[in-house]
């Protein structure tokens, strides 16, 4: 799969991709992770006009994954990483986190972070086999305490979840 820049008009795609990618949360009894709604398409336009909005197409040039990030106190936050289900255990979400990784370094930003559901297989655990290690609480960033406040907000601590850290 190729990596590339999201353009205007896959915005509602990308929709669609977080849909699909969602919907394994229902079997794994999470049914509200699984019914909500994906990001609108002003907040995705955001992120692609702050180039910051990458997709993982395939070989027809349709996205298949998709993820969202931006600078949170001096590391590249992982907003969001969605891989349809027909592009799964091929290594996309892997290859997504990669450039993001690469454009991190490029802005000379030390780290990744994201927030995951911590037992959840394809979230915590997975990140942890590529080099993310839980942060303790005391150890969380402004920004970091921030977006977990809107999770929280957004009931997203009904499941256990984690801030992660890898450095760069």
């Amino acid at each position: 799969m190729r990596i590339r820049p999201a353009t205007p008009a896959e915005l509602p795609a990308l929709q669609d991709v977080e849909r699909a990618a969602g919907a394994p949360f229902r079997d794994f009894g999470m049914p509200e992770i699984a019914d909500d709604e994906p990001p609108a398409l002003d907040v995705l336009e955001r992120f692609r006009r702050e180039g910051r909005c990458w997709v993982a197409v395939d070989e027809g040039d349709l996205p298949a994954a998709y993820l969202l990030a931006e600078p949170v106190d001096g590391a590249l936050h992982i907003e969001q990483v969605s891989v349809h289900p027909r592009a799964a255990r091929r290594g996309v979400g892997r290859a997504l986190l990669a450039h993001a990784a690469d454009r991190a370094r490029e802005e000379g930003l030390t780290a990744l972070t994201l927030t995951t559901f911590t037992e959840v297989p394809w979230n915590a655990p997975y990140y942890a086999r590529l080099g993310f290690r839980p942060l303790p609480e005391a150890d969380l960033t402004p920004g970091l305490r921030a977006i977990r406040a809107t999770e929280a907000g957004h009931g997203l601590d009904r499941w256990p979840r984690v801030c992660m850290r890898k450095p760069l």
